[in-house]
């Protein structure tokens, strides 16, 4: 007899799941494999959101760059997050268009941390920078005397690196704990890109400990900043309320109004996701979530910001002059 004829029944399951656990070496995304019949139709939506999301990100990066009047906090903020976006993105839907032209979605473990890593990366980043935001506009209509003292080049650049820097480490330790587990119930993950919900299904054994990591996470990037953007807009509109001119009111809700709502999109889709990261979410509202929150919202966000910025589209409009010239 071998070691493994004389093991009870649950050892040599337990045996088998750690073998096979150990032997994984890939995944499959299944993505949206379950309607081949609207594949092309999805890969033409996607790959023009896609495109869209460039071009009008890439956009305004040029034009706060090139144009003296967007030389300002909000817009250099603005540049970045826009950057952001376009990294974003690029992390998530070219692997989904690819994997709808084969409807394979193979894709190796390695391949699935590093985009997992990547997706909690950009998207922490994204949530401190619309912090920073607020705080920049907190900062313009509660305090404008000292507005330049206090937003200075040098202050905005270190807040943008604080940013970056804060994330790198948490991102990392947190995607090194997940795929430390063994993955022993299967290696098909029901979802179009590597995210923590759906990567936790897979996972044998109590994932108690982790679940209360991803929690934790989600309340110092997410809740938390979303607690600071809340007071800082509470302490702003008191202010403007306090104006006496009707239009220096309507002129300070403009500025304002635009960053709210992407705010409230980004937050609430983000917040729903990683905030309750059970693996019993459901898998449907799991790829509905996350098709707002890679897909749609960042089609939606340059969209906004420039129909609800004067300044944007005045600085669009000597643009497009230019180049007809």
């Amino acid at each position: 007899f071998t070691t493994f004829d004389v093991l009870s029944v649950d050892e040599q399951k337990f045996t088998t799941e750690t073998l096979n656990a150990s032997s994984l070496i890939e995944f499959v995304l299944l993505g949206f494999s379950d309607v081949p019949h609207l594949k092309w139709i999805l890969f033409g939506i996607f790959l023009l959101m896609y495109l869209t999301i460039l071009m009008c990100n890439s956009t305004i990066m040029l034009i706060t760059r090139i144009d003296s009047a967007l030389q300002t906090p909000m817009y250099f903020f603005l540049s970045n997050f826009s950057f952001v976006e376009i990294c974003y993105v690029t992390v998530t839907i070219p692997r989904m268009l690819m994997d709808l032209c084969t409807l394979k979605g193979n894709i190796s473990v390695f391949a699935c941390a590093t985009q997992m890593c990547f997706i909690l990366m950009l998207g922490g980043t994204e949530c401190l920078l619309l912090t920073a935001m607020a705080y920049d506009r907190y900062v313009a209509i509660c305090n404008p005397l000292h507005y330049s003292l206090v937003m200075n080049h040098r202050i905005c650049i270190q807040l943008v690196a604080a940013c970056w820097i804060s994330v790198i480490p948490v991102v990392i330790g947190q995607t090194y704990q997940i795929f430390s587990l063994h993955f022993c119930a299967s290696n098909k993950i029901n979802h179009f890109i590597c995210d923590i919900p759906p990567v936790l299904k897979l996972a044998c054994g109590d994932t108690f400990v982790n679940e209360i990591a991803v929690y934790i996470v989600a309340m110092v990037f997410v809740m938390v900043p979303f607690a600071l953007i809340i007071f800082s807009y509470c302490k702003i509109i008191y202010s403007i309320l306090k104006l006496s001119s009707a239009k220096g009111r309507a002129k300070a809700f403009s500025t304002c109004s635009s960053h709210l709502i992407v705010v409230f999109l980004f937050y609430g889709t983000a917040g729903i996701t990683y905030l309750h990261p059970k693996p019993n979410q459901s898998e449907r509202i799991g790829k509905l979530l996350s098709l707002f929150y890679t897909i749609l919202i960042p089609t939606l966000n340059p969209i906004i910001y420039t129909l609800r910025n004067k300044d944007i589209m005045v600085a669009l409009r000597k643009l497009l002059s230019k180049l007809d010239v």
